[in-house]
């Protein structure tokens, strides 16, 4: 019995612009798999896109694994495995630049496992197969009437360039190989769909195929930076990027025509797109991407990647136990480990790396790292992260911490902070009390906050805690401000952490705990009425904590904690 007779649910697939009739379906046996529809008249081309399919998924290329191929009535249908994952294209930005750039290497390996299947023998030479298909598309574009500044200097690169596809070697080709073909199933593994696309009958010159990466190249240079070096294993030679620009020219410049079939919208995507391209070469003067990231560095530390500005020595991490998770997107010069030694984990920070996005001396780091061992005992709490040890090691320094299995409010991890804001308001009500309440602890303690801001927020959704890790700033008053604009995020900061010779104090904490509230419960830069989630009573008392006039502002958090208090339980 045919597996497409045993389906007794389906549900219609809309995304992508396949004409194909697409479908989830769900087999007697609970099964799930993808359906697609086609008329009877695509019987040759489809069979042959299934044959390919199975020869790659036999290769070990991840894809929708092709099951079954036949006739329905007057239409042809082919069954394939179902990937229960997410859209590349929409996760990309969400992820950390370090992920970004693995996963555009896995792409590039991929992409190369694709290309190893060689051409069929006799095939008429690339140049003039690219060239007949080419050159009509080109008369079109001219014929088309559509025009943009800097046209001419595309066209002229393709003109000068074109004699570099002569003697170019042949293989199978994806055909549309870019982020929205690529998904990530729930384990994180990635994989490729949609192998339709006939240009060239999916034969041709393995470096064509990269072309797609500009799609990923204005969401994640990481992303297409790690593409290009996964696919070489290294950086690319000169010559790869000058076919490569002449590729991009042509198949930006030709798509004009395509999407015209598709509205003014399209079109006015494609334009863009062609300005890019320009953007990106320098009006074609150079062949090298703009978006190509040739310094990013990654480093593998127990098979966890992380970022860096050169090699660094990890070995004595070891001593803590297993890497399982890497911290890299700090700029305070520290970075941070989740390590796992028997049944225990701990959150150890290290300052002496050259990370990737600071901008102070390996020296300075450990130094103010250092300086913070005092601060951690000092104003241990419930809610803030527990200090274990802290010692030289490894031409730096490093301060071991327990492990909290927590998500982080901080823009710079757009998916834990994406988790966090959806929490509920009683939740994020419940967050912001315990925030508010180590603050005043911290002032009783005769400190000050400074660079306090959602990065240093964590939740603890199993424990129902909220964890404050990262107080390396704090410092005892009295303070000044000794710098003019202080170490911080504005967001969160006070007028007085922009001003040389301001006292910075509990006031000023003050209104970072305002900014806290908004951040939690309104907008960080609009902090209008009407961007506030709960009621009139409780904006007032934030509004009044984020005053510019020190003087207007609740005097202390003792303060703030009792007017927040009683607006919370004030009628709306």
């Amino acid at each position: 019995m045919k597996i497409l007779d045993t389906i007794v649910q389906s549900e219609p697939v809309t995304k992508g612009l396949s004409e194909d009739e697409k479908y989830r379906v769900i087999t007697a046996d609970g099964a799930v798999y993808l359906l697609r529809i086609f008329s009877a008249k695509q019987y040759e081309r489809k069979k042959v896109v299934f044959d390919r399919m199975s020869r790659l998924s036999d290769l070990g290329v991840p894809m929708c694994r092709p099951i079954e191929f036949g006739i329905c009535g007057e239409s042809v249908y082919s069954l394939q495995g179902w990937i229960d994952g997410k859209d590349v294209e929409g996760l990309l930005p969400l992820l950390p630049e370090t992920r970004q750039y693995v996963l555009g290497i896995e792409s590039g390996g991929i992409l190369r496992k694709i290309h190893t299947v060689p051409s069929p023998e006799n095939t008429e030479p690339w140049d003039k197969r690219y060239d007949n298909t080419i050159r009509v598309r080109l008369n079109v574009v001219r014929e088309c009437g559509t025009r943009f500044e800097g046209e001419e200097l595309l066209l002229d690169y393709i003109e000068k360039y074109k004699s570099m596809i002569q003697n170019r070697p042949q293989c199978l080709l994806h055909g549309d190989y870019h982020i929205g073909n690529m998904m990530l199933d729930s384990q994180n593994n990635l994989f490729v769909i949609d192998w339709d696309n006939a240009d060239f009958d999916n034969i041709g010159d393995p470096w064509v195929d990269l072309i797609r990466i500009t799609a990923a190249a204005q969401k994640s240079p990481h992303f297409a930076t790690g593409q290009i070096y996964g696919y070489f294993g290294k950086h690319p030679p000169e010559e790869f990027w000058k076919l490569f620009a002449f590729y991009v020219s042509v198949s930006s410049v030709t798509a004009i025509p395509w999407a015209i079939r598709f509205g003014q919208e399209m079109m006015e995507e494609i334009i863009r797109l062609n300005r890019d391209v320009l953007a990106w070469f320098d009006n074609m003067k150079n062949p090298v991407p703009t978006w190509y990231l040739p310094d990013f560095y990654v480093q593998y530390i127990d098979g966890v990647p992380c970022k860096l500005k050169a090699p660094f020595d990890f070995s004595f991490l070891k001593k803590y136990g297993k890497v399982f998770k890497i911290y890299d997107d700090q700029d305070s010069g520290n970075i941070c480990f989740g390590v796992a030694n028997g049944g225990k984990r701990y959150f150890v920070k290290f300052a002496g790396a050259p990370t990737e996005r600071s901008g102070i001396p390996a020296a300075e780091a450990v130094a103010n790292l250092k300086r913070t061992v005092p601060v951690y005992r000092d104003l241990a709490h419930p809610n803030l992260v527990r200090l274990l040890s802290a010692e030289e090691v490894g031409d730096g320094f490093a301060v071991v911490f327990e492990w909290t299995d927590g998500e982080c409010m901080g823009k710079q991890y757009p998916l834990s902070r994406q988790k966090f804001l959806q929490m509920p308001s009683k939740t994020k009500l419940r967050v912001f009390n315990e925030i508010l309440s180590i603050h005043e602890h911290v002032a009783k303690q005769g400190y000050v906050a400074i660079d306090f801001y959602d990065g240093s927020i964590l939740y603890d959704f199993s424990a129902r805690r909220t964890v404050i890790c990262d107080i390396d700033f704090y410092a005892k008053m009295p303070y000044i401000n000794n710098t003019g604009r202080m170490w911080g995020s504005s967001r969160f900061m006070s007028p007085e952490e922009f001003t040389l010779g301001a006292v910075i104090d509990e006031i000023t904490n003050v209104y970072t705990m305002g900014a806290t509230a908004f951040a939690l419960f309104g907008d960080e830069q609009d902090r209008s009425f009407e961007k506030w989630s709960l009621g009139k009573a409780l904006y007032d008392v934030a509004a009044k904590a984020v005053s510019e006039n020190r003087n207007s502002r609740q005097q202390s958090i003792r303060q703030l904690i009792s007017e927040w208090s009683k607006a919370k339980e004030a009628k709306p």
